[in-house]
């Protein structure tokens, strides 16, 4: 029986450009991706995703729109994962590296795919559009999709 466990995962998007934090140890350590993390026992998604992008950014926000649902599963792990997508439009503060990320701007025609999780090409352009997604993505390691699905939905 598997597990499933809770995740949450922001992009911080600008009318012409995307924060991304370069992953500085841990799983996925040296790529690119959008900050998050496990959801804490007793805290809601949204409340978890709001604490880590604090956390792993410096940065706040008021508002967090629910963009996507993704269910991740790896070749010879018993345990889902399930990562919630946020996008935020509006924030407060100043990027600032933490000890897991060292955050970055990127224009939006130049973000860098070849450095991040396959899957993000898959459902990066829709959260863009500000179109909402469910996704399920089997992996082996880090670098392979064995399979996927991929749809938009009118609610999530």
């Amino acid at each position: 029986m598997s597990t499933r466990n809770l995740f949450t995962l922001v992009l911080v998007v600008q009318p012409s450009r995307i924060l991304l934090g370069m992953k500085k140890r841990g799983f996925g350590a040296g790529l690119w991706n959008g900050f998050g993390g496990k959801v804490q026992t007793g805290e809601s998604i949204e409340e978890a995703a709001h604490r880590e992008l604090k956390e792993e950014s410096g940065l706040t926000v008021d508002t967090l729109q629910k963009m996507g649902q993704i269910t991740f599963e790896f070749v010879g792990s018993p345990e889902l994962l399930e990562v919630h997508v946020f996008r935020a439009d509006h924030f407060n503060g100043e990027p600032k590296e933490s000890d897991e990320m060292r955050p970055q701007w990127f224009q939006l025609d130049e973000v860098p795919f070849s450095q991040m999780w396959p899957d993000d090409t898959y459902w990066f352009p829709l959260l863009l559009q500000k179109k909402k997604f469910r996704g399920y993505f089997k992996f082996q390691g880090q670098d392979t999709i064995l399979e996927h699905t991929l749809e938009e939905v009118e609610e999530i």
